[in-house]
């Protein structure tokens, strides 16, 4: 079967990228390994639509995610939380960001930030600063169904689940992929399989990207103190919690305890996985965390410890349950804790597109490329 364009990868991004070429006329054929599109870190994350507070020592970072925040929250409403308070806050020890450094910051980016020296809820001996900003919260769940509905019923898409690529040669001005059950043919490739990147590309015959990759924890949480608002406290290690989309969940993630493992490897290759015990995870074809039983134990209790210190007394949290998934960015981001969207032509002729990208607000960067 010939297609005008295959997308490897059904999380968000490659689920854009298909609809995308879909939208101007191309036959599209969307490859995915698990049953079902969007189940790992498409569902596994904070769920934050990033404005650019995040980044204060990757201003490349924090532009872009503001670039497409608009967009994305004119064309998502429906499944974007709007009515919550969102507080970004600097702990008195160990932050690499300082008040005066982030009021700049925002002022560089023209965002909202305001400063507050009261508030009922917060600890204000443990915090150096507190600010008022506006962010908001998008549904993983809901932004899901969404995509997988568009993208199951688009008549120029042909979805193929439970699919891997066994083979992939160049023919000329095309792609020959052969899977368990089929045999394709595409002149243009797009890889937006995020941990499994560099599986794919080697399949390819092209370079690797240099990745590290994280098993990583997001907790889920309630509070009847407080709730329609969300913290994040940073720059170090610190943590965040914040509506999870419009759940009615808390989402609460902690730069030191949400990682449990991690590889760096090019490849996700980590002590849990027993290829030959279990085929469905392996460092060339990474399964879903949080249904296999060899996944860590959860944080949770110590992430809430290390939040708990940032609220007042009368603030308490449950944990309800945790999401697990493999969390992969560039090895660069470790010099300034960025997160650029990198998008690369690895094959002329044939087309091979490398996606890498771990922003939700960077899906429409596809369109500049392809």
């Amino acid at each position: 079967m010939r297609y005008d364009a295959i997308v490897i990868g059904g999380g968000i991004f490659g689920c854009y990228a298909a609809l995308y070429l879909a939208g101007k006329g191309a036959r599209v054929a969307l490859l995915e390994k698990e049953a079902r599109l969007f189940q790992k870190a498409s569902l596994v994350n904070q769920a934050r639509l990033h404005g650019g507070y995040h980044y204060p020592r990757s201003v490349a970072t924090a532009a872009l995610s503001d670039e497409h925040k608009e967009r994305f929250t004119a064309e998502h409403r429906q499944f974007v939380n709007f009515a919550f308070e969102k507080y970004y806050a600097i702990d008195r020890f160990g932050s690499f960001t300082d008040p005066q450094q982030f009021e700049r910051f925002c002022r560089h980016l023209n965002i909202p930030c305001e400063r507050v020296t009261e508030h009922p809820l917060f600890n204000f001996n443990r915090l150096e600063a507190l600010y008022k900003t506006v962010e908001y919260s998008f549904d993983p769940v809901l932004l899901g169904e969404y995509y997988r509905s568009r993208v199951e019923a688009h008549a120029n898409i042909a979805v193929f689940k439970n699919t891997r690529i066994i083979q992939a040669s160049a023919d000329g001005a095309d792609w020959q992929l052969k899977t368990q059950n089929s045999k394709l043919k595409t002149p243009i490739v797009i890889n937006a399989t995020y941990a499994a990147t560099n599986a794919v590309n080697r399949l390819f015959g092209v370079r690797d990207i240099d990745l590290t990759h994280e098993i990583s924890e997001i907790a889920f949480i309630t509070s009847g103190q407080f709730c329609d608002m969300g913290l994040t406290v940073m720059d170090g290690p610190f943590g965040s919690i914040m509506p999870y989309g419009l759940s009615g969940l808390l989402s609460l993630s902690s730069v030191a305890y949400t990682h449990h493992k991690i590889s760096y490897d090019n490849l996700p290759r980590f002590d849990c996985q027993q290829p030959e015990l279990d085929p469905s995870c392996r460092p060339e074809a990474p399964g879903i965390c949080t249904e296999c039983e060899r996944r860590p134990p959860s944080n949770a209790y110590k992430m809430l410890r290390q939040m708990q210190q940032y609220f007042a007394e009368s603030v308490h949290f449950e944990h309800l349950f945790s999401y697990f998934t493999i969390k992969s960015k560039l090895k660069a981001s470790y010099i300034d804790d960025g997160r650029p969207t990198e998008i690369s032509m690895l094959c002329e002729r044939p087309r091979l597109y490398c996606l890498f990208a771990g922003k939700v607000n960077s899906i429409y960067e596809i369109e500049k490329i392809v």
